[in-house]
């Protein structure tokens, strides 16, 4: 027997890294469905993202958050999209300026004021370093390069020769690429595991960068700009040793449209 869906989903952006957002408090969206998922991040025949994100409800806390990439799969932390979920729960009347929700990688806390979200982000205890990039671990696995000419740089080209070059290859990494513009701003540009390909803005990317950039040495700053190809986010935190903490990603996000689901 056919069975027709229909669902009603929001647009939202987060510095040029898109999300469909779907009100799942009552669990009626097939989350199990790769297919599905996949169909309607594509940007061809379906609505179009870097990846789906469903708010649930979750006991002892505002809202859960549950993100798959644009392959269909439920993946890691996505710092972009935890800002827009905060937006999206703002905008349902859930919450208002202060949040505190559920993630997979754990409890988060936001700040919302007219649109801006300050996220904060889990602790950084570990980074592996090496005279040409470092790895470290910011809700999703990620692969920091300082680069010069950045711009000319085909990522999908060279992020994707990282990404799928052992060990790399058996879990996947989202590979950042970086240039100093001066001590407290750095662009960066990154090729995201799962949407297999460049995104205009990755917030654990961006995270990652920030980090990376001052436990290398490379900025004397606890609170920097990243110019990501979709717009500007700030990250702070504060060094501890080896470790960082209070760590927040901020920047805008946007609703761009709503609109119904049918399958």
């Amino acid at each position: 027997m056919f069975l027709y869906m229909k669902q009603l989903f929001y647009k939202y952006q987060g510095t040029g890294n898109d999300f469909v957002m779907i009100d799942n408090r009552k669990d009626v969206f097939e989350k199990h469905n790769t297919a599905l998922i996949a169909h309607l991040c594509n940007r061809r025949t379906g609505v179009g993202a870097d990846g789906l994100i469903l708010l649930e409800s979750e006991p002892g806390y505002d809202f859960r958050m549950v993100y798959f990439n644009a392959d269909g799969n439920e993946s890691t932390m996505c710092g972009n999209g935890g800002r827009c979920i905060v937006a999206f729960a703002n905008f349902l009347g859930i919450i208002e300026k202060n949040t505190k929700f559920l993630a997979i990688d754990g409890p988060h806390l936001a700040h919302i004021d007219d649109a801006y979200v300050e996220l904060k982000m889990q602790d950084v205890s570990s980074i592996s370093s090496n005279d040409n990039y470092h790895i470290l671990d910011t809700g999703s696995p990620h692969y920091v390069s300082l680069q010069s000419g950045l711009q000319a740089i085909d990522m999908n080209v060279e992020g994707a020769k990282i990404r799928h070059t052992p060990p790399f290859d058996i879990e996947g990494v989202n590979v950042n690429f970086a240039e100093k513009i001066n001590d407290d701003t750095f662009s960066i540009r990154t090729y995201e595991r799962g949407v297999e390909g460049e995104t205009l803005s990755c917030g654990t990317g961006a995270t990652a960068v920030a980090i990376a950039m001052f436990h290398s040495n490379q900025t004397t700053s606890k609170s920097i700009s990243l110019e990501t190809q979709g717009g500007v986010l700030k990250v702070r935190f504060k060094p501890i040793s080896s470790s960082y903490s209070d760590v927040w990603l901020c920047g805008p996000t946007k609703q761009v449209f709503k609109g119904d689901l049918e399958w």
